[in-house]
């Protein structure tokens, strides 16, 4: 069924997609949770879980997004927004303002969010930080 946007019905059972690693990121793993062909484009939803250890984290960067939500499932993982750093929980929901400039740097092995991104094809610019990171601790 479709909206008067165009939007479509959509109802993602977790055997409708399988993790792939060709993400953003390799030491992650992605399943697609089927809403941005619903939205054409305009939104990615899917979940993101840990793959390896952490050894750099992401680096500092960017996202070119309309607005960006990120709701831990499992585990946790630790941010630096800007000079702060975040301890994001199981259970725990970020909305990262546009433009903010950010790093992962570590994680636990149980780490699971889902993400949802606005316009699904959203980039990521490496930008320089403002600050020292944190060393991960490692699993």
């Amino acid at each position: 069924m479709l909206t008067a946007t165009g939007t479509q019905f959509s109802h993602h059972k977790p055997a409708d997609s399988e993790w792939r690693s060709d993400g953003l990121r390799d030491f992650f793993l992605y399943k697609d949770m089927g809403v941005a062909n619903a939205t054409h484009g305009r939104v990615i939803c899917q979940q993101v879980k840990a793959n390896m250890a952490p050894e750099k984290g992401t680096g500092w960067h960017r996202h070119e997004a309309d607005f960006h939500i990120v709701i831990m499932t499992k585990g946790w993982a630790k941010f630096m927004y800007g000079e702060e750093e975040t301890l994001v929980e199981a259970g725990d929901c970020v909305h990262q303002r546009p433009g903010i400039v950010h790093y992962l740097f570590d994680y636990s092995p149980d780490m699971e969010y889902i993400e949802v991104v606005g316009p699904a094809d959203f980039g990521t610019v490496e930008v320089e930080g403002p600050c020292p990171v944190p060393a991960a601790k490692g699993w």
